[in-house]
Parts: C-alpha cells; sequence; structure tokens
C-alpha cells in the first residue's frame, strides 16, 4: 500500500494551506505521488492522497487522466518521451521513438525495457518547434535537433 514520506505528506500540506481552493493543489501533489512512486501514480496513490488531502479520489483521478504528465502505469526508471506532433513528426519524431524503442528491446510505447531502464512514449506538442525533433527524458530540460545517433549517445550516458 503506497504512503508518501513525511516529508511528502508536509508537502502536500503545505500545497493546500497556499491555496483557497483545496483542488488547485492537485497538480503538485500528483507530481510528488509521482516521484515517490517510482514514476507513477498508482490507484493506492490515488486512494492515500485523496483521503490526506480530504478530496474525493474520482477528482484527483479525473485531473491525473487528463494532465499526460502523469503516468498511469509503471514506467522505466527513464522515460523518454519523443515529441511526435506536427513539425517533429515531420522531421522524424515517430521514426526517432520508433529507433530508439528497437535499440531497447521495447516493443511499443509505454512498456518497459528488461533492465527496468527505459520506457518511450510519444508525446504531443513540446513547444520547441524550430528545434525539432525533441525528447524529454523524465521531466528534465529537452534534448533538440536531434538525430537518432545523438539520441543514442544521449540514452547510453544515463546511469
Amino acid at each position: 500500500m503506497f504512503q508518501l514520506s513525511d516529508e511528502g505528506k508536509a508537502f502536500v500540506k503545505k500545497q493546500l494551506a497556499r491555496y483557497e481552493q483545496k483542488e488547485s493543489a492537485i497538480i503538485p501533489s500528483l507530481y510528488r505521488v509521482q516521484d515517490e512512486n517510482g514514476g507513477w501514480v498508482s490507484p493506492e496513490a490515488i486512494d492515500h492522497l485523496s483521503e490526506l488531502m480530504d478530496i474525493p479520489a474520482s477528482r484527483i483521478q479525473e485531473v491525473m487522466k487528463f494532465y499526460t504528465m502523469f503516468n498511469q502505469r509503471p514506467r522505466g526508471k527513464y522515460h523518454v518521451q519523443v515529441c511526435t506532433t506536427l513539425t517533429c513528426g515531420m522531421l522524424g519524431g515517430r521514426e526517432l521513438c520508433s529507433f530508439l524503442m528497437k535499440e531497447h528491446g521495447v516493443k511499443g510505447p509505454g512498456e518497459v525495457s528488461k533492465d527496468g531502464k527505459f520506457s518511450f512514449s510519444h508525446v504531443e506538442c513540446l513547444g520547441s518547434c524550430d528545434t525539432a525533433p525533441v525528447m524529454q527524458i523524465n521531466r528534465e530540460p529537452y534534448h533538440e535537433s536531434l538525430t537518432e545517433e545523438k539520441a543514442l549517445k544521449i540514452l547510453k550516458e544515463l546511469k
């Protein structure tokens, strides 16, 4: 059963006090849950957050499911998100994501590599069209103007 750390609980309480409406604290609290739960938000984590925030679980789940930055299933240690929207798509984003998945033995978006290190997903616009194609690993800064070789090198350098 998932439980936030004491620091995580204090963080959520601080977020609740920060806003006039407690629902405004859902997004930062979901980020905290995701960070403490290995990169995803489980149903148990939603229930825990609901109890801690005194907000119906259905409301928290509604927010989580709307925003694609919250993972609804386990991810690899490194969640590689490749933009495949218009500009990135036209400049090879889809092919880049397929190449990286193949290189890491992953059959499709959302699956985790056998070593648990990588998962890949196609994401909507990352807002860096002038440097397409673009990828983001976890919540780190973007990697831009990618080629297959450049992207593969970036992933090989991850520990």
